[in-house]
This record gives C-alpha cells, sequence and structure tokens, in this order.
C-alpha cells in the first residue's frame, strides 16, 4: 500500500520545546482526542480511536564502525475505516 504523507515538519528544538509538545499532543488525546498539528502554512487534524497501535523504536543510522546519529521514533497507527466503539479489551 503506498504512503501519502499528510504533514511532515522537522526542527532543531531543545528536550524542553519537544517535551511541551508531547504534552500537549498527549493533553489532547486524553481530553477530546483531537489532534491538531500546525506549522507554518500546514494545519491537519486527526481523531485517533480509543485503541491505536504504539509503536516505539530507537534506532541507529550510520557506518557500523564509527558514529552515527540515534533516532527516538513514537508512532501511533490506527485504520481509518475501523469502527471505534469505544469498548476496552478484555480477558474473561
Amino acid at each position: 500500500m503506498p504512503e501519502e504523507v499528510l504533514f511532515e515538519t522537522e526542527s532543531m528544538r531543545s528536550r524542553s520545546e519537544v517535551a511541551a509538545y508531547l504534552r500537549d499532543v498527549a493533553d489532547a488525546l486524553e481530553s477530546d482526542g483531537a489532534v491538531t498539528l500546525t506549522a507554518g502554512d500546514q494545519s491537519i487534524s486527526v481523531t485517533p480511536p480509543n485503541r491505536v497501535e504504539f509503536e516505539v523504536k530507537v534506532e541507529r543510522e550510520g557506518p557500523a564502525s564509527g558514529p552515527g546519529e540515534l533516532g527516538l521514533e513514537l508512532e501511533l497507527e490506527w485504520d481509518e475505516d475501523a469502527p471505534d466503539d469505544g469498548s476496552e479489551l478484555s480477558i474473561e
């Protein structure tokens, strides 16, 4: 399935600026669930369902024998057409 980028931004930020941004995203997820991202003339709102796939990844890019670049990625994924009935998973 081809990937279509709907919003993307990249900039250098301090750790405290990144933490504040992540707190804003967390607050939006916890309240009504709608997350609005804005950068320059780009803006998008998404409303993730109550249950999403959450991926955390740390990766290293660069030569195997020298310094490279480390990255921490946080990703939320969900199917656009999946019904969101609000029910929780339970095991009995």
